[in-house]
């Protein structure tokens, strides 16, 4: 059995099949075109999840890797939903942002609050789909 795992090496990548997902099946990126995706890709943190050599999730984080970080594209297909996968993704680039020091994550989303609240994210003001994560300010002695 394949155990699910996470890399951000992007010559590992299939992006025939992210660019595929996110042109044909997702509702934010609908026929964007595979030079958009591919140079998208070039200038973010990506992220990427595997069973075996078969990748399954995607996700990529907009970022300076000082002060803020925008998510984006996350996402896991659809015959591989249900098993946690998502989660794991988004956990491994809230940790990877926060090694790196990142205080402030933003994300849109329609339909997966949830997830996303289950790591400290918040609707930003009356906003029905921007998110805000904010790192708790540092208290003084």
């Amino acid at each position: 059995m394949n155990s699910f795992r996470i890399s951000t090496k992007l010559e590992e990548f299939d992006i025939a099949l992210i660019h595929r997902f996110l042109s044909q099946e997702s509702y934010w990126m609908k026929g964007v075109e595979f030079n958009t995706v591919r140079k998208a890709m070039a200038n973010s943190l990506c992220f990427g999840g595997f069973l075996g050599p078969a990748q399954v999730a995607f996700g990529r984080a907009v970022t300076d890797r000082t002060t803020f970080a925008y998510l984006r594209d996350f996402f896991v297909l659809p015959e591989h939903r249900g098993k946690g996968y998502g989660k794991l993704m988004v956990q491994a680039a809230m940790l990877r942002l926060k090694a790196e020091g990142v205080p402030a994550v933003m994300l849109a989303t329609s339909d997966a609050h949830g997830l996303y609240e289950k790591f400290g994210f918040r609707l930003l003001g009356d906003s029905s789909k921007l998110m805000l994560y904010r790192e708790p300010a540092p208290q003084s002695a």
